[in-house]
């Protein structure tokens, strides 16, 4: 019995015209016969069966695979989002690089600055003073770290100090009254000030007197508070101007403890640090990235998506499983049909490729409709901020969402290689039927 593909070649081949070519005719053939796989697989998959229990699995299976991906989506814009957000937050307050120098203080240099600031990838530079410190008002005290910072240029490179809640970095320049201080608005909160009060700084250095060894005691008034949403600032971090630090803490040579660097690009900071420092020669200076800095918190954060990542996937794998049970219950229903398509000469080739589509239809349906049910909710997540957190015990108060196009596209891609998976046993099954058996028990 000639097999429907020979049936078709025999034909085409026949009646084609003289002046079509024999490769043309060959093209026509295998687009025949992948409309037929198409046709049938469709056909199965879609009309109306007599056993309707079969179509609610195939839909259990597509509802499966949706919930997956959507899940998978929704939860890593969550974690970029919270790791976007963190390391913007860390970074804009210490900045992206500091250069230190390993013989301490670096001396005042204004030439060094100006070679910072104009390296190829530094957007600007200022330099820092900080130590530890004892800061009390009178309704407590608290150790704080001091920093000392360049008012004009401090703002360009700090991050946290461009968006205060209240006051300016140039109010640090005040020439009228006490000097004036910023600090974060859990330290304020702490020690039960506000903007205009009045707090003293003692530097643990102290001065020699009459009286012996006394500890530096400053005053200073509250001109700015700023958030940043993560306690080990907010409530541990105060700015002054430099002279003030100078004189606080007793530093009779003008020298900073590093100079702060913003970069224009954070992900090249090893790079772009490395040829700043290369074109200034000056073996002394190193510097210390954000990434130097916060390693460690960035590649737990890392870890942890991937692991989230990898449960997610899970999900996917769990809700591909109806898909096996669908097509293997169609084989069993349909075997009828393919005896008869096999008798009539169709391929084993051919009976795969039908119960293999079927199998990515359900799973292109489940991941499409899984992508507009994820991107729907991270959009209503993003723009409606309907979840909050509890402040003060996360850096953020609400979910925040930063969807990235290669995890999207490693999300389609995960979902479809897993339902193509699910359908293997199913299709290779019906393909290993023999139509005599087959019609003998029908």
């Amino acid at each position: 019995m000639r097999s429907e593909r020979h049936f078709f070649k025999v034909n085409l081949l026949q009646n084609a015209p003289k002046t079509q070519t024999r490769a043309r005719v060959l093209h026509s053939i295998s687009r025949t016969c992948m409309r037929f796989e198409l046709f049938l697989a469709l056909r199965y998959l879609f009309a109306r069966r007599a056993q309707a229990f079969i179509s609610v699995i195939s839909w259990v299976a597509v509802g499966g695979v949706a919930l997956g991906v959507a899940s998978l989506i929704v939860v890593m814009g969550v974690m970029n989002g919270f790791t976007t957000d963190l390391r913007d937050k860390i970074i804009g307050m210490t900045s992206h690089a500091i250069v230190y120098s390993n013989l301490g203080p670096i001396a005042d240099d204004p030439a060094l600055l100006q070679g910072l600031a104009q390296s190829p990838g530094i957007a600007g530079a200022t330099p820092f003073v900080q130590s530890g410190i004892m800061v009390s008002s009178l309704s407590g005290s608290s150790g704080v770290y001091l920093r000392g910072v360049d008012p004009d240029s401090a703002a360009t490179v700090l991050g946290g100090l461009k968006n205060m809640t209240l006051g300016a970095v140039s109010d640090l320049k005040r020439e009228q009254g006490l000097p004036g201080i910023i600090m974060g608005e859990t330290l304020a909160d702490r020690l039960a000030v506000h903007i205009g009060s009045r707090v003293n700084l003692m530097a643990p250095s102290g001065q020699l007197s009459s009286a012996g060894h006394t500890p530096r005691i400053r005053s200073f008034q509250v001109v700015g508070l700023f958030s940043m949403g993560l306690s080990e600032y907010d409530g541990t971090l105060v700015f002054v101007t430099m002279d003030r630090a100078w004189e606080l803490l007793g530093w009779r040579n003008q020298a900073y403890s590093g100079i702060e660097v913003s970069l224009e690009d954070v992900d090249k900071a090893k790079q772009s640090m490395g040829a700043a420092l290369a074109a200034i020669e000056r073996r002394d200076l190193y510097a210390e990235t954000w990434m130097d800095m916060h390693g460690n918190l960035f590649a737990a954060l890392k870890l942890e998506k991937a692991a989230m990542a990898v449960i997610l996937i899970l999900v996917v794998l769990m809700g591909s499983f109806p898909i096996v049970t669908a097509l293997v219950m169609l084989v069993m229903e349909k075997t009828r049909d393919i005896a008869v398509l096999m008798s009539m000469g169709a391929c084993k080739a051919s009976i795969r490729k039908i119960f293999m589509i079927q199998g990515l239809v359900i799973g292109f349906m489940g991941t499409s409709l899984g992508f507009v049910l994820g991107l729907g909710v991270a959009f209503l997540l993003k723009h409606y901020k309907f979840i909050e957190l509890p402040r003060g015990v996360y850096s953020l108060d609400y979910l925040p969402v930063l969807l990235q196009g290669p995890d999207l596209v490693l999300t389609a891609v995960s979902a479809m290689l897993i339902c193509f998976l699910a359908t293997l046993y199913p299709a290779g099954q019906a393909a290993a039927l023999e139509p005599v058996d087959a019609l003998r028990h029908e």
